[in-house]
C-alpha cells in the first residue's frame, strides 16, 4: 500500500471528534475538490506492507484508527488492512469521497461518506449507491462553501431521508463559510443534522500536518 503518513492525534471531526485516534493516510486521490486540505497526499508517500503498517499502528496509543487520504478506497489492500486491524481489537473508521463502492469493507468499519457539493467541483463524481447501506453508526458529511451548497445539501438530506438512517454532518469550509451563519440556517430550517467543525484547525494551525 502507498502511505503518506501514520500518526496519533485526536479525531478532528465527525461524530467521533475529540477521541484519541491513529490516522493512517493513504496516498493518491482521483478527485480534485476545491476545498481539499490534504492535497499533499495526492503524490509521494512510501510503499508499505500490511505488516509494516500494523507494526507502526501498534506503536501508537490510540485504539481508534481512521483510514483516510487522499482516497483510501483506491488502495486495493485497504479492505484487508481494515480486517486485520479489527482482528487486533481496533475500532476502525474510514473517510471516503463516496465516489467508490464500499462493499469490500468489513461490516464493522464505520463509514464516513463525504457527499460532494456543487462547490467542491466534483459533485458529478458522487456514487449515490454508497449511501444506501449506511447505518446509524455511520455518517454522511457535506462540506459547504456557500448558502447555495447548504440549500443543495438540504434537498439531498430530505429527498433521501438521510436523517432517519444515519448521522448527518454539515461542515462549513474553514476560513470561507462562517460557522455562525451555518448554525442560523440549520436552526431556521430545523434540519436533522450536526454541525461538524474541524477542531484540529482550532487546536493547531489550519496548515499543520501530523496533528
Amino acid at each position: 500500500m502507498r502511505i503518506t503518513e501514520i500518526y496519533a492525534s485526536v479525531q478532528g471531526e465527525t461524530q467521533y471528534a475529540g477521541l484519541p485516534c491513529t490516522l493512517v493516510r493513504t496516498t493518491g486521490c482521483d478527485l480534485r475538490c476545491t476545498y481539499c486540505d490534504s492535497a499533499f497526499a495526492f503524490h509521494g508517500g512510501r510503499d508499505m506492507t500490511l505488516d509494516e503498517i500494523l507494526a507502526e499502528v501498534a506503536e501508537l496509543p490510540a485504539p481508534l484508527v481512521l483510514l483516510t487520504g487522499g482516497e483510501p478506497m483506491l488502495q486495493k489492500e485497504l479492505p484487508a488492512l481494515a480486517a486485520r486491524l479489527l482482528e487486533r481489537g481496533y475500532r476502525v473508521m474510514i473517510e471516503t469521497s463516496g465516489a467508490h463502492p464500499l462493499d469490500a469493507l468489513p461490516a464493522e468499519v464505520v463509514r464516513i461518506v463525504d457527499v460532494k457539493t456543487p462547490g467542491s467541483g466534483e459533485s458529478h463524481r458522487m456514487n449515490w449507491g454508497t449511501l444506501e447501506g449506511l447505518r446509524q453508526r455511520d455518517a454522511v458529511k457535506f462540506v459547504l462553501t456557500s448558502e447555495a451548497d447548504y440549500t443543495w445539501a438540504t434537498e439531498v438530506i430530505r429527498e433521501r431521508r438521510l436523517g432517519e438512517r444515519t448521522e448527518v454532518l454539515l461542515s462549513p469550509m474553514h476560513g470561507r463559510l462562517p460557522p455562525d451563519a451555518l448554525v442560523s440556517w440549520m436552526l431556521r430550517d430545523r434540519l436533522p443534522a450536526r454541525l461538524n467543525l474541524q477542531i484540529h484547525k482550532y487546536i493547531w494551525s489550519p496548515d499543520a500536518r501530523g496533528v
